[in-house]
């Protein structure tokens, strides 16, 4: 048996929070109590120490990589003598089911916006390049929704692409979590973007490599930065479990909810059943293909209890 090779180098540095917190310097609080209630999601509240002390230290560090990109692509157009074409700096955001991923994208995309250099942002989730639930149904993979092989992955390279290009208006499919399902006749449009946040579970895997030397693109190709929302797989259970409770007396009331039926069923059949869901399918998805992705990300934000970030792992240059 081949004894397994360790290497004690971490391609990270790691910041405790108040560490990362003092990387804000001067940079102003531009939020107001208003727009973090906003921004907050259905069981995660944005506090102003959290935006203060993780997210304007991490809008500030991403401010600097946006304007160093867009100094770059200016120099190397003029150096190549090209007409210049708008090209958005993209950020993809990625992590299990109900760690955040929403919210943290939401609260980014504000905070990005406010800077003089990149005032348009952009958040595109990656449901919306699901299979639509006919699809799913027809090829037997409802239960499998959100694992990898449920995303339409030619869409969403063609629209990473046609982004990535320049190209001055794109559109994206807009997914509904009430009916669960791809809604056929909206569309998400990226016009001229400076920012484009890209938020799925899943945008972090690598291609698999190709037998002919001929490449294979994927999503994360197109990233000029990533970010994985981490926690410990109890806490991220337990939000889960209190989001399907939530849900329960809120949205699944509505006839129209894909989980209408769930609305009727006894506090303890709920707890049951959210706990099932989790462990059959978004525990497994998160174990086989979330969580393998996690070092490909240049920053980690490892939360604890309460959602609170208790640590930032920065990928060193």
């Amino acid at each position: 048996m081949t004894a397994r090779t360790t290497v004690a180098f971490s391609p990270y540095a790691l910041y405790l929070r108040e560490e990362w917190a003092g990387l804000r310097a001067d940079t102003p609080m531009p939020l107001t109590e208003a727009e973090l209630e906003n921004l907050s999601g259905l069981t995660e509240r944005i506090s102003t120490d959290e935006v203060v002390e993780i997210y304007l230290p991490l809008s500030r560090l991403l401010n600097l990589y946006v304007e160093s990109t867009q100094a770059l692509h200016a120099s190397t157009t003029n150096f190549l003598r090209k007409a210049d074409r708008k090209m958005p700096f993209i950020i993809g955001l990625a992590g299990s089911v109900a760690a955040g991923k929403s919210t943290t994208a939401r609260v980014l995309q504000a905070l990005l916006a406010r800077w003089p250099s990149h005032r348009q942002v952009d958040l595109v989730p990656t449901d919306g390049f699901l299979f639509a639930n006919a699809v799913l149904e027809e090829r037997g993979m409802m239960g499998r929704k959100g694992f990898p092989e449920s995303y339409d992955l030619t869409k969403l390279l063609n629209f990473l692409a046609e982004v990535k290009s320049g190209k001055a208006r794109v559109e994206a499919p807009v997914y509904s979590h009430l009916v669960y399902d791809v809604l056929p006749d909206q569309k998400l449009v990226v016009e001229q973007a400076d920012i484009v946040i890209v938020e799925g579970l899943n945008v972090l895997q690598p291609a698999k490599l190709p037998n002919d030397g001929q490449a294979i693109p994927y999503v994360s190709d197109f990233f000029d930065f990533s970010i994985y929302i981490d926690a410990a797989e109890d806490l991220v259970e337990n939000w889960y479990v209190e989001r399907f409770m939530r849900l329960r007396q809120t949205a699944f009331r509505d006839p129209a909810s894909y989980f209408h039926r769930y609305a009727t069923l006894s506090e303890e059949e709920a707890l049951a059943t959210g706990l099932s869901i989790w462990q059959t399918i978004n525990l497994v998805n998160l174990r086989e293909n979330i969580l393998p992705t996690r070092q490909r990300a240049d920053l980690i934000l490892r939360k604890g209890e309460g959602h609170a970030v208790e640590t930032v792992a920065l990928r060193k240059l």
